[in-house]
């Protein structure tokens, strides 16, 4: 990018809230129903139907702002935002403008380089879900799905305070893992419970007013989200350094083309001719409300991270990757404090066998069948000597598939690791013999003949001796100690 550009984001994410029901009717909120199927009166707009507010939603909203040391409304208000569109059945859509129920919190975000970074939060309001059109399988003609229609969300708007695409994607999962952690949000993106909606906007360096932005809609994954900023952000420099205007519109983006193409001109607040729900009251929050909330909130993601670098004595990169997820740092607690385990062997195994067999088989860890408590096992048979650590990944594999603990499969696959020193000795001295080139290369200082030497060993051992006590042994050998 051209350095005389400076490049201004701000992000709206949109967050489906985990409730069984919806923000103003009873209706289910069951992803994957048949369309329509969960669209009940009041969702599809009958006459003489009445909202009546979802206290759950409401309680989650609160638990957010206050994750992120927000201002709490006492009294906060819901507002008609009327537009015309086929998946809104009402003609407008119930939300909060003026008097939202989260205001002005701040996120701390660790960027790419490695330093910190607040983000301010304007605010985190609720609002309903619309329905959605459907194109594809309708020969010339759009269908309505109205089961999302009514479905709670929170809209948190931040300021204009992130300078890149790296900024913007930092900033969207600490939202993401923070509204995971709080159990507020299941933030399935594929699903739609985590959108994302950015405003980008170039200025001169140095100048205060901002450039006239572009918002890019509903974006679902981070790395469209990536690269749909990196493309805006280029095409509005190339616009400006041709002396043209950027108009201010609402684009899509297209991730087969990678381009963002206009939709439509970008409305204002008073377009959408905001005014107070008639049939809702104003949403008042008592004091002993907060504490019961803050209360039951969960130990967050930044804090635990810090106990975790305290407590088991973790570098911040691993406990930052171990915390990013709540069941993750659950798992890993769990482990980490089961007598006799070393918490950083726990550590690396966790992120290293566990995280690479959750990937590889695309499951989530409550899908696996490997607890806490078997992965405990493991750890105890590597500290003890039982397992080297190749034994150890081949036990890992079979935990993995099975209910079985570790000691039942050591003894029913025969995988006990040999200490016994005068086995060693000998295998050492039969590879010595039979390897009098490789020892005249090692005391000729080719320390690498070292590990050969140790590999010939643990194969003549069919990989049960204990390659520390090998390793130990050769050298000695080597040098003519013994």
């Amino acid at each position: 990018m051209n350095p005389r550009w400076e490049t201004v984001i701000g992000l709206e994410l949109h967050i489906q809230l985990a409730t069984r029901s919806k923000l103003f009717s009873g209706a289910a909120t069951a992803f994957g129903a048949a369309p329509n199927a969960q669209a009940c009166a009041v969702d599809l707009a009958m006459p003489g139907v009445l909202p009546v507010l979802n206290e759950i939603a409401v309680r989650m909203a609160i638990s957010f702002g206050l994750a992120i040391n927000a201002e709490i409304a006492p009294r906060s208000v819901f507002a008609r935002k009327n537009y015309f569109y086929p998946d809104l059945p009402k003609g407008y859509q119930i939300s909060q403008f003026e008097l939202p129920i989260v205001a002005r919190g701040t996120i701390e975000v660790r960027l790419p380089d490695g330093t910190d970074k607040v983000i301010r939060v304007t605010r985190a309001h609720l609002e309903e879900d619309a329905g959605k059109s459907l194109h594809e399988g309708f020969k010339g003609l759009s269908g309505i799905d109205l089961n999302r229609a009514g479905t709670p969300l929170i809209e948190v708007v931040s300021e204009p305070d992130l300078r890149s695409a790296q900024e913007a994607v930092a900033y969207m999962r600490k939202v993401h893992a923070l509204v995971r952690y709080l159990g507020i949000s299941d933030g399935n993106m594929q699903e739609g419970s985590f959108r994302c909606d950015a405003n980008v906007s170039l200025r001169r360096h140095g100048a205060r007013e901002l450039g006239t932005r572009a918002e890019i809609k509903n974006l679902n994954s981070f790395r469209f989200v990536e690269l749909a900023i990196e493309y805006e952000i280029a095409r509005q420099q190339e616009l400006l350094e041709r002396g043209e205007r950027v108009l201010q519109e609402t684009r899509l983006y297209d991730s087969d083309l990678n381009e963002t193409r206009p939709l439509r001109s970008k409305e204002e607040a008073f377009d959408y001719r905001y005014f107070p729900d008639p049939d809702l009251l104003p949403v008042e929050i008592r004091p002993e409300l907060l504490q019961e909330i803050r209360a039951a909130m969960p130990e967050l993601p930044d804090a635990r991270c810090n106990r975790f670098m305290h407590q088991f004595g973790l570098p911040e990169r691993e406990a930052a990757q171990l915390t990013t997820e709540r069941a993750l740092a659950d798992f890993y607690e769990r482990t980490a404090t089961h007598a006799g385990v070393d918490a950083r062997m726990a550590a690396n195994w966790i992120i290293g066998e566990l995280s690479g067999a959750l990937n590889r088989d695309h499951l989530e860890l409550h899908q696996a069948l490997l607890d806490p408590d078997r992965l405990a096992g493991l750890l105890l048979r590597i500290g003890d000597g039982t397992l080297s650590g190749r034994m150890a990944k081949q036990v890992f594999e079979t935990m993995w598939g099975s209910s079985a603990g570790a000691d039942e499969i050591i003894e029913r696959q025969g995988l006990r690791q040999v200490t016994d020193a005068g086995f060693i000795e000998q295998l050492v001295d039969k590879v010595l013999a039979a390897n009098p080139d490789q020892i005249q290369q090692y005391r000729a200082g080719k320390g690498k003949v070292l590990a050969y030497l140790v590999g010939q060993v643990m194969k003549q051992s069919q990989g049960q001796a204990n390659p520390q006590q090998v390793s130990q042994l050769l050298l000695a050998r080597l040098r003519g100690e013994t």
